[in-house]
């Protein structure tokens, strides 16, 4: 007898009513309606259902597959993975070291390299003006956490952050504004991997938003002239163009900004796998085998960071809130820069492929071509929306570059 109540006193029911530990009660069931999102909404299901299942594992108590004393502070204690202390690392610990060591970001961008075509840029240069118009949520909103978070939550705000400084959760909370996971994740995890759960949960939600959240926006902004814009077919693009583009940008871009080089290497290097036409087994296997793979540790270790600590508090709804203001205004500096080129070109523009200088590819191109369909059944903006959408991938990853050159340490 003595046996069955320390086994019943050990188990995660009996450890509920310990403390603050009802409130894994409520992750488990925020857990459980990401799952539900993911399978029955179909929001984003590849990386919301992992994310969503790795937030169920770290909630789960006793279970102890996840301890955040060991990457306490920002920084991995690798003295305390030999499990000699007090904690023995779990499973998610050693899966989660791939995301702090910024491993798992990159390869997925191998991956989506290898699937991205970047023709539509290379044919029409102009829209990479519109990809670089749509990273205006991501500095704005950083500005706008660094004014309006003191405010909303007043004094507390140095006891919410711990160790985290305000200006480096403002520059995690922008990047959400591009519209790109795994840049979100490699930004968070550097500059406040306390917040890693929120803004991820955040960005992929989001981003599984997209039809619902641009096209009032895009509507909003533009006349039904300016969405009747008909566009003229895009030029060939040679394969010799395809297989220069991306070394030039490797170049160009990591002597730009060498903090974006391990994102925009790795997208560059997908990309020339494909385009280069003499590496077919390892495109395949890195659009496919690995991305899969990837996919699945990235999204269970970056769930198991949403603890009830960290996710339970004013600052993740004021996150929350915030990102996806800046995912709107990274819609819309796109649509008003496409309108403000309209001054001055002859051929003119469609507002509309501006909105898809956000980097959720190709979602975003969809919408742009949904919206234009609707005033205009003529009307095909698909191919013209890639330009700026893939420009938003290379956006996106050197604005990451940008703010940590600014903010890390």
């Amino acid at each position: 007898m003595e046996a069955f109540m320390n086994f019943l006193g050990q188990t995660g029911f009996a450890l509920i009513a310990v403390g603050d530990n009802w409130k894994t009660v409520l992750m488990v069931a925020i857990a459980c309606f990401l799952l539900y999102l993911a399978i029955v909404k179909k929001f984003e299901p590849l990386l919301l259902l992992p994310i969503a299942f790795g937030m169920l594992l770290t909630n789960l108590l006793g279970a102890e597959i996840y301890h955040e004393a060991l990457f306490a502070g920002g920084h991995v204690h690798w003295d305390m993975f030999g499990g000699t202390g007090d904690i023995t690392p779990g499973l998610v610990d050693y899966l989660y070291l791939g995301v702090k060591l910024g491993i798992y970001p990159c390869l997925i961008f191998i991956g989506v390299g290898a699937m991205t075509d970047f023709g539509p840029l290379i044919a029409n240069p102009k829209s990479l003006l519109l990809g670089a118009a749509a990273q205006l949520g991501i500095f704005a909103t950083f500005l706008g956490v660094k004014e309006l978070f003191p405010v909303i939550l007043g004094s507390g705000l140095g006891n919410l952050l711990g160790n985290t400084a305000l200006q480096n959760l403002a520059a995690s909370v922008g990047i959400i504004g591009g519209a790109d996971g795994p840049t979100a994740i490699f930004v968070t995890s550097r500059l406040a991997p306390d917040f890693l759960g929120p803004i991820a949960v955040a960005a992929y939600s989001y981003m599984a938003l997209v039809p619902v959240i641009q096209p009032p926006i895009m509507k909003a902004l533009t006349t039904k002239k300016e969405r009747q814009i008909v566009m003229k077919a895009l030029r060939p693009v040679s394969k010799t163009e395809k297989i220069i583009f991306p070394i030039v940008v490797t170049i160009f871009v990591a002597w730009l900004v060498p903090s974006a080089a391990p994102l925009v290497g790795s997208l560059m290097l997908g990309n020339l796998l494909t385009e280069s036409g003499v590496c077919d087994r390892l495109a395949k296997t890195v659009q496919n085998e690995l991305m899969n793979i990837v996919t699945i540790f990235l999204g269970i270790s970056v769930g198991a960071t949403a603890t009830a600590n960290t996710f339970l508090s004013p600052l993740t709804l004021c996150i929350l809130a915030m990102g996806i203001i800046a995912f709107g205004m990274g819609t819309a500096g796109g649509v008003l820069l496409a309108k403000f080129m309209n001054l001055f070109l002859k051929q003119k523009i469609n507002p509309l492929i501006g909105s898809a200088g956000v980097s959720a590819v190709p979602m975003a191109a969809r919408v742009s071509q949904k919206v234009g369909q609707e005033e205009n059944p003529k009307n095909f903006l698909l191919m013209h929306a890639m330009g700026p959408n893939v420009a938003g991938v290379i956006g996106s990853a050197t604005a990451a570059g940008v703010l940590l050159a600014l903010f890390s340490r």
